[in-house]
């Protein structure tokens, strides 16, 4: 029940819920669960929870296209414009306040699935370390 706990908490976290799942780990942590059972959970449910994100965004800008709502000239200079820093940019997905906003619009701007999902897990998994080794 505890991993089942810390992923739902994980994913919630990523989503524009206003979650936490931090001190969920790092409770777990202090409770003697495996760490590294942990961290594969808390970061595998992180990253699915900004996948949700990322495909939301994808779906919410076709959305808006259709309804004349996005003005496509404006919408493929941010485009090429994500395409080129996306990278540096998704390095910052772990960030509060800020990273799941950018999962989204990654997903809005249909960056390439393969590079966001690697950039986030990447992001995620070594802000969890990074919690962990301090907590430890």
């Amino acid at each position: 029940m505890v991993y089942i706990t810390l992923f739902l908490s994980a994913f919630g976290a990523a989503t524009l819920l206003p979650i936490v799942s931090e001190a969920v780990l790092v409770y777990d942590i202090a409770a003697g669960y495996n760490i590294y059972a942990l961290l594969g959970v808390a970061t595998l449910g992180n990253t699915l929870g900004s996948c949700l994100n990322y495909f939301l965004g994808k779906k919410g800008v076709e959305y808006l296209a259709q309804k004349k709502y996005v003005k496509m000239k404006v919408y493929k200079k941010a485009e090429s414009m994500f395409e080129c820093y996306g990278a540096i940019v998704l390095l910052l997905s772990w960030a509060p306040i800020i990273g799941d906003p950018i999962t989204f619009v990654a997903g809005a701007l249909h960056y390439n699935f393969k590079k966001f999902f690697v950039l986030v897990l990447f992001a995620k998994g070594i802000r969890y370390i990074l919690l962990a080794l301090f907590f430890i």
